[in-house]
């Protein structure tokens, strides 16, 4: 959903903060700032500055259950958020209106477990601890507590934030977010367990002396992800984004710690953009070398050494040689001959998977995929001068790509192609545009393209357009070089086509009530 589209809702079940830092009020400083309408649901009423909390009551089960019910009547969410939620009863209560939601439709429901405030004051004890686990941990989609909280959580086991993670995402099946910004250190570091990405979500410590309701915001921003049709990973790389940005604006209110500010634009500053760590939590090495051309026009993808030798006496500077089966007889001699044919011409040569063919016979790049990752010897290919582009289909991918600092980074699917068999949802030419004004490195758009496309593609900022079918499957290969190199060179000249606030998801949540 984009954000000229209508609103999705979502529910704040919790605290009122009086300071006007934390709670409910923090809650819908993220959702207004996420584009989505908050309504509330009051489940207990503090007494609290910025310096204290002085009284902490939390409201009837029955004047929460009359909230809920007159919410659900006209205004259902597609997410809930939980903070402060006060009492046995409440947790009871709450639990009990999810289940009636969710045969309605699916629901997602964001755990955010409040159980201190940064100011020390203790807002559960163990029967409320255990009132989680019993009733809101299974129905979770997806848990943010803090290092504090996950041990409570845990029963008192003090775990490292990953082995935390791990055991509360085995427990209960959510999605699971352990973070990282009350630990201290350089670096703010939220650990991951999501049914697609897992890892740590890592920025730069923001120095601010304002962080009050900092974790409330950033469960409130996960639920408004959730809201707008995100899956869990995608929604915690916006949470961090929006959280960053929050913190950034953070000012005084009073004498203690001032509230953070959520604010609209996260999504648009590269500073926000968090890394994920390698799948495996492998070294990720970063600073590869810049492309010599970075206006990489038509970038041709084929499968075969012939095309390669055809399409650079057409004209193509830029070719990826895209050959999947390992045993492919005579690859390496491909190669070799790819690489020299290429040099003579100027041109810039990719190799698909096969890095160490790649090293061997001094390619002048190297093209990955995400699931290459982990098990390809980044160090050696960087140490060997050659360039590194990687494909990326969703916000956790382009983090785990961007902290390698890559020649280039690939979108896609762009349209639906053929192919390839993929899950994920064409993410179209806003998408494109997106990615290509937030990246300082250049944006290959790829899949499904055609002359009209390779312009649009243009247009958004793209640096290159990847070709497949396009050229080799056309009549005339020798025409469609010149018509498609035509049409990117036009787009070019257009006036660019305006980038949405956020990319929008390029998966669909899974069926049932608390996947995603």
């Amino acid at each position: 959903m984009s954000a000229s589209e209508n609103r999705p809702i979502v529910w704040s079940v919790a605290g009122s903060d009086s300071g006007g830092g934390a709670g409910l009020q923090a809650d819908l400083r993220a959702f207004d700032a996420f584009h989505t309408h908050g309504c509330t649901a009051v489940a207990a009423i503090t007494a609290q500055n910025s310096v204290a909390v002085t009284r902490v009551e939390p409201v009837s089960a029955e004047l929460l259950d009359a909230q809920l019910a007159a919410l659900a009547g006209d205004l259902p969410p597609r997410a809930i958020k939980t903070g402060l939620l006060g009492s046995v009863e409440n947790v009871r209560t709450l639990a009990r209106h999810v289940d009636a939601l969710r045969e309605r439709g699916p629901v997602a429901l964001v755990v955010d477990p409040v159980l201190r405030s940064t100011t020390g004051a203790a807002f559960a004890d163990e029967a409320l601890v255990a009132a989680y686990r019993e009733w809101l941990l299974p129905r979770a989609t997806l848990l943010t507590p803090n290092q504090a909280e996950a041990a409570a959580l845990l029963g008192g086991a003090v775990l490292s934030p990953r082995d935390a993670a791990d055991v509360l995402h085995r427990s209960c099946g959510a999605a699971v977010a352990v973070t990282g910004g009350d630990a201290g250190g350089t670096e703010s570091a939220d650990w991951i367990v999501t049914r697609h990405a897992s890892g740590a979500l890592r920025l730069p410590r923001i120095d601010t002396p304002h962080h009050h309701g900092s974790g409330c915001t950033f469960a409130a921003l996960a639920a408004a992800a959730l809201a707008h049709g995100f899956v869990a990973a995608e929604a915690l790389v916006l949470a961090k984004m929006g959280t960053a940005e929050a913190l950034r604006r953070g000012d005084a209110a009073g004498q203690g710690a001032g509230p953070v500010r959520a604010a609209a634009g996260f999504a648009q500053r590269l500073e926000n953009l968090p890394h994920l760590d390698l799948p495996g939590g492998a070294a990720a090495p970063c600073g590869f070398a810049p492309l010599a051309d970075p206006a990489l026009g038509l970038y041709a993808v084929v499968d075969s050494a012939d095309w390669v030798f055809r399409l650079l006496e057409l004209g193509v500077r830029t070719l990826q040689l895209r050959v999947k089966s390992p045993d492919a007889a005579g690859l390496s001699e491909d190669i070799r001959r790819c690489v020299e044919a290429s040099r003579a011409a100027g041109a810039q040569f990719f190799v698909n998977d096969h890095w160490r063919l790649a090293i061997e016979h001094g390619a002048y790049g190297v093209h990955l995929g995400q699931e290459d990752l982990a098990t390809a010897d980044l160090a050696a290919i960087r140490d060997a001068g050659l360039r590194l582009g990687v494909s990326t289909h969703s916000y956790w991918e382009v983090c785990r790509a961007w902290a390698l600092r890559p020649s280039y980074l690939a979108c896609g699917p762009i349209h639906a192609t053929a192919s390839k068999d993929m899950p994920w949802i064409p993410q179209g030419e806003g998408n494109l545009a997106y990615w290509s004004r937030l990246l300082p490195v250049p944006v290959v758009g790829i899949a499904g393209m055609n002359e009209a496309r390779v312009r649009e593609a243009a247009r958004c900022g793209a640096a290159s357009a990847a070709v497949i079918t396009a050229i080799t499957q056309a009549p005339d290969p020798a025409a469609a070089v010149h018509s498609l190199s035509a049409a990117f060179a036009e787009g070019r000249e257009q006036a660019p086509r305006p980038a949405p606030a956020w990319a929008r998801p390029t998966l669909a949540p899974s069926a049932g009530s608390r996947a995603a």
